[in-house]
């Protein structure tokens, strides 16, 4: 099986962490929960990411988020 790329990028000083599924691209945010978003890729309309904002905040909590991962991610390569 093939690896998939996960990159986490945290920003301090927005404090707000960013997960990443395979190459970064470019996309939007819709917003699935209190400052948790999921990243869009504009050509494809697929989930490549979301991010939490105000994560420092969260840290003593678990981020439970009911979310689906993309298939591209789940698939064997």
């Amino acid at each position: 099986m093939k690896k998939k790329k996960i990159t986490l990028h945290y920003n301090e000083d927005g404090d707000y962490l960013e997960i990443y599924f395979g190459k970064i691209k470019e996309g939007y945010f819709r917003e699935i929960g209190n400052k948790y978003f999921e990243r869009i890729d504009t050509k494809t309309g697929e989930i490549v990411g979301y991010a939490v904002f105000n994560f420092t905040k969260r840290k003593e909590k678990f981020l439970d988020l009911d979310i689906t991962l993309p298939e591209s991610i789940m698939a064997e390569s």
